[in-house]
């Protein structure tokens, strides 16, 4: 049984029990964070069904609502769980109880959970496996010693102290060469042992050894380095050379895997039935001789592999190190609490999170995303001179997207997709007509939702806009090929094509149709893609790729997509740390321009140039012209403004409080997004493709934002400046 729990820490979920009387948001935030965390968790609104709970499941982490002691008391239900199970208690008086403040941030649940993983939690795990695998040795019908590095003896199991008739307390701290041998070369035999040891190889061979009664016996022995990856160390490296003694006929596993414990020898006569312990034994074996290892196993394995002659220091700093790569989310920056930056925080749980639903009641999104009434295209005549004027201007960075729409009846994604559709030669790529392609921007744009005060085709226009202004920058151009610049038009066009003007949290907490058909991942992505090749394909008068080769369409269906999908806000810092690592600091360090050819054709790294661009593109309001730069967060407070109002009324969890139209300070959540998103991002978008003009409007527009809320103006401008 002992030897069972051993197994179960290692691939163990972790069970959480939350003592709530009753639901509310902190209760939420616990529930989802458990779900973000890969826990199993139960909820009990009693005293009586949380002792229920307990005793059933033995939950690891226990989280009672102590905010109005009226319901129930938390140390009586500490009492009553000990009167069954000695753990709880103990605990508590030793100083493992954690006092939360009430934040119902599920971040800031799910970094408290965490972090009690990773102390208490997992310090429970050590100790019951170190207590599994003495269990284990004391089992074990071969005589096993273990000593230190100096070889101090540590340990001797019960079939030793058989064989050579010593008790425990006779050996146990005690130099191996304090005891008898009849090996008259035995200080030579341990100056081979040490010389195989420090290579981390396995030693096997004869010895002599004399028993306490004076006899003298011959022993086939094999002894076993123990490393750090060896069973955690047998727990943090407190045992080092793990002897074992056998009679020749027992002596079985010839070709171990370096720096493994003989798991075989230490079981081979202990059990009554074998049979199942063999077949456990056995797979862990072929995955421990496996190949094929992720390259963060990899990396975790040299870190390992380099503590082993580390000074403590450093030792200590690399334990640090291996925590934060085993985490789940290794490109997320962790916030501090909602109350030190809520607009921050809102904007991450808006935008990099999939919230969920908690009430059981709600299960739709009233919610029409149909597509069912669209018009058919028309033919689109000569450009009128006033629109063909405004267009004179579109390769400039401060070329007015809302003049355009004013101009054009909230149409511009048409005549400016015309204009830069034709300038980078996608029709002749294309081998399509320019009267398809019209057709094909007629129906895009028609799919956006007009009525959306910011994700409408204005915003699509917008973003084709950036891209192609990207797209003519010297390194940029250089880097990608005609194909990569036509996936890069696309995928700007149709990267928000019916969106709803709601956020992925707000569809999954709604339930949408499109959110259970997406599995709450990447649900806007997926669905603008998607709908996007579906509309393409299913009438030939708009569709754009009916005359391209099929293996030219396939890479060019495969770009546009995974260009869309990097727009998506989960990944945002995992795209842009790899853009970092594998693009800025290898320029940085060459000093030509061969070397850069050399980094930036790579197909992999072109494909982050990509999803950096359209990243940048997509987000680029802040580095517009002050007034641009208004007008877009006006825009998209307003449509926060709305969703947040349409959850109130549904009764959907909020998923970005501080978006109250009556409370909100725009130029803060503008200064969070700045601060958060956009600095980091463009200014390695900026080492790479140059871009000093946008640099400054993001530096201007950033100390408007500042000069407002110093004044503690939550509008988009002083009230003198509207009047």
């Amino acid at each position: 049984k002992r030897l069972t729990t051993w197994f179960e820490t290692v691939l163990h979920v972790l069970q959480v029990l939350l003592i709530f009387a009753k639901e509310d948001n902190q209760s939420d935030g616990f529930w989802w964070a458990c779900d973000r965390a890969g826990y199993r968790c139960s909820v009990a609104r009693t005293p009586e069904s949380a002792l229920e709970c307990f005793l059933d499941k033995h939950q690891e982490i226990i989280v009672i609502d102590h905010r109005n002691s009226r319901y129930f008391d938390a140390e009586d239900i500490c009492r009553s769980a000990d009167q069954e199970e000695t753990s709880v208690l103990p605990l508590l008086n030793a100083g493992f109880d954690r006092q939360f403040m009430e934040n119902s941030s599920i971040t800031a649940c799910y970094n408290e959970l965490v972090q009690i993983e990773h102390g208490e939690v997992r310090s429970q795990f050590k100790l019951r496996a170190c207590d599994a695998v003495f269990t284990a040795l004391d089992c074990c019908q071969e005589a096993i010693e273990i000593t230190s590095e100096d070889h101090v003896i540590q340990y001797v199991n019960p079939a030793f102290e058989r064989m050579m008739g010593y008790q425990k307390g006779e050996l146990i701290g005690k130099e191996l060469t304090e005891l008898p041998k009849s090996d008259k070369n035995c200080a030579d035999l341990l100056d081979t042992i040490n010389t195989f040891i420090k290579k981390g190889k396995e030693w096997q061979g004869v010895s002599y050894a004399r028993r306490k009664s004076g006899d003298s016996i011959q022993q086939h022995v094999k002894i076993t380095p123990v490393t750090v990856n060896s069973v955690e160390a047998l727990l943090d490296a407190f045992l080092v050379f793990c002897f074992v003694f056998t009679e020749p006929h027992s002596l079985k596993c010839k070709n171990r895997r370096k720096d493994s414990t003989d798991v075989k020898s230490i079981t081979s006569q202990s059990s009554d039935a074998p049979s199942l312990q063999t077949r456990r034994y056995s797979s862990m074996a072929r995955i421990h001789s496996m190949t094929i290892e992720a390259p963060i196993t990899k990396v975790i394995n040299i870190i390992n592999a380099a503590q082993e002659n580390s000074p403590i220091t450093v030792a200590e700093a690399l334990d640090r190190v291996l925590e934060i790569l085993r985490t789940t989310e290794l490109y997320s920056p962790q916030l501090g609490t909602k109350d030190e930056d809520p607009h921050t925080s809102d904007l991450v749980g808006g935008l990099m999170t999939v919230s969920k639903i908690s009430k059981d009641e709600i299960t739709t999104a009233n919610m029409n995303l149909s597509h069912s009434h669209l018009s058919v295209p028309n033919t689109i005549n000569d450009v009128p001179p006033c629109i063909a004027q405004l267009l004179e201007n579109e390769e400039s960075w401060d070329f007015n997207i809302f003049e355009l729409e004013a101009v054009t009846n909230k149409r511009p994604l048409v005549y400016l997709g015309l204009k830069i559709f034709a300038r980078f030669a996608v029709s002749e790529f294309l081998n399509c007509s320019e009267a398809t392609l019209r057709a094909w921007l007629q129906v895009i744009e028609a799919n956006y939702h007009s009525s959306n005060s910011y994700h409408n085709s204005t915003h699509a226009a917008d973003v084709l806009h950036a891209t192609a202004f990207f797209l003519g920058k010297e390194r940029v151009k250089g880097s990608l090929d005609h194909l990569d610049e036509v996936a890069a038009l696309i995928a700007a066009t149709i990267h928000d094509v019916d969106h709803p003007g709601r956020t992925n949290s707000f569809l999954c907490n709604a339930g949408s149709e499109l959110a259970v058909l997406y599995n709450d991942t990447a649900v806007l992505e997926s669905h603008h893609t998607a709908l996007a090749f579906q509309l393409t394909t299913k009438d030939s008068k708009c569709n754009i790729f009916k005359n391209i080769d099929r293996n030219h369409y396939r890479t060019l269906r495969q770009a546009i997509i995974d260009m869309v999908l990097a727009t998506e806000m989960t990944k945002h810092f995992e795209h842009v740390n790899k853009f970092v690592n594998s693009i800025n600091k290898p320029m940085s360090e060459g000093s030509n321009c061969e070397c850069t050819a050399n980094i930036t054709n790579f197909p992999d790294n072109q494909t982050l140039i990509k999803r950096m661009m359209i990243k940048c593109a997509d987000v680029a309001n802040p580095c517009r012209p002050l007034e641009l730069c208004i007008e877009w967060a006006g825009r998209i407070s307003e449509e926060y403004f709305a969703q947040t109002d349409e959850e109130k009324r549904q009764g959907l969890p909020v998923v970005m409080p501080v978006f109250d139209r009556n409370t909100c300070s725009i130029p803060k959540s503008q200064i969070s997004f700045i601060d958060y998103f956009i600095t980091d991002m463009f200014d390695a978008w900026d080492a790479f493709a140059h871009l000093p003009v946008l640099m400054q409007h993001l530096a201007n527009n950033y100390k408007h934002w500042k000069t407002l809320d110093e004044l503690k103006c939550k509008s988009l401008r002083l009230p003198s400046e509207n009047n």
